[in-house]
């Protein structure tokens, strides 16, 4: 089942990002991005294309950029290094002796990349994750060195508890939601998920008339969207998704107030990634000027999209994406194939013109739900 509300689409102007920065980074390759032909025709569509971040360096998701970026930023600060010298190599010559110590709160994909991050440079990380966060995500985040505590807590109620720990032991906060008094870290983290566009400006022959993006918080698609903007002399229609039980931008967009508003109660959803009840209040500005329409999908949903990205059409490549990350191919294709959205289709020009670009923003993070529902 989905749930929409469409909007009218607005430009938004060209922000800086950290491409050059993450060139610098150890094993650095951009992601893969899948023309996916025998789909495209299956759907009745011009195109579909796939960037595939689980093979962002190996770390199985896009969070890395985000949070190498704000790390970054923060340590040439505290070296009073000018920030168009921050590299990789120039980070590791000032390594100070005296560690300096990142907090968070995560479903485990941002954690895991604050984690690395701080690593790199030598200095700690403690991450808080959500009540219910599967084995392996907590282990992926220790693998990085870092402490890893799950709370009794939902994930709206961990950033608020790492922000508190933050001012107890003065710690730095590195979370990609904004709120008020918060929102540097949030916008470098954007800064940096902008290298995917920067990336895809580089693989794709034409720009797409349609991008599909997820919404936990909403820095990934809004840094997706602003990206874009500074990328591309076009106006692609922009498609935001989200779990039913989290969808903070879905619900706020029918209130037709241009305000962000929080969802209450239990943020259930095997989208982990996604499942966020508050806009950042930075992103909320972005996708509320810029998004065409607003999907509310329930989890079959994104065990669909993992389903068709696992056992590819014809010629197709096969894609490992998780539950967050195969939602938008989920979705494009219940809009394409169940006669129940025909007239939907047809307003969001969803035909043989269309050219549909959606990102896989993560792998299999958690194996075993991955291989449980591919499998069945």
């Amino acid at each position: 089942m989905i749930q929409y509300n469409l909007r009218k689409p607005f430009h938004q102007p060209s922000f800086s990002n950290a491409y050059s920065f993450h060139k610098t980074l150890p094993n650095y390759q951009p992601t893969p991005l899948h023309n996916l032909g025998s789909l495209a025709n299956n759907l009745g569509l011009q195109a579909v294309s796939v960037k595939d971040e689980s093979q962002r360096f190996d770390l199985n998701a896009f969070k890395i950029l985000g949070a190498s970026w704000a790390v970054a930023v923060s340590l040439a600060e505290y070296y009073d290094l000018p920030l168009a010298e921050i590299n990789y190599d120039e980070l590791r010559r000032c390594r100070s002796k005296s560690q300096l110590t990142f907090v968070t709160a995560t479903d485990g994909n941002h954690g895991r990349g604050v984690a690395r991050a701080a690593a790199w440079f030598n200095h700690q990380a403690v991450v808080y994750l959500p009540d219910g966060a599967s084995e392996q995500r907590v282990l992926a985040v220790q693998k990085e060195g870092a402490r890893a505590d799950v709370l009794d807590m939902n994930y709206d109620q961990a950033v608020r508890h790492a922000h508190e720990m933050a001012e107890k032991h003065n710690w730095i906060l590195l979370q990609d939601t904004a709120f008020k008094g918060y929102k540097k870290i949030p916008q470098l983290i954007m800064e940096g998920y902008e290298t995917i566009i920067y990336e895809l400006k580089e693989q794709m022959a034409k720009p797409p008339t349609h991008i599909i993006l997820q919404a936990g918080v909403g820095s990934f698609a809004a840094a997706m969207i602003r990206g874009f903007a500074k990328c591309f002399d076009c106006r692609p229609q922009i498609i935001i998704v989200e779990p039913q039980q989290a969808a903070c931008y879905y619900h706020s967009s029918l209130q037709q107030d241009n305000q962000p508003h929080a969802v209450e109660g239990p943020l259930d959803t095997i989208m982990a990634g996604l499942a966020c009840g508050e806009p950042s209040v930075i992103a909320f500005e972005i996708i509320n000027k810029q998004a065409r329409a607003f999907f509310s999908v329930d989890d079959e949903i994104a065990r669909r999209g993992m389903r068709i990205l696992a056992s590819p059409l014809n010629g197709d490549a096969a894609v490992v994406s998780g539950e967050s990350g195969a939602v938008g191919i989920g979705l494009l294709h219940q809009l394409c194939t169940n006669e129940q959205y025909q007239s939907l289709r047809a307003e969001l020009k969803l035909n043989k013109e269309a050219s549909v670009l959606c990102i896989s923003t993560e792998g299999a993070t958690d194996s075993a739900s991955y291989n449980s529902i591919v499998s069945a």
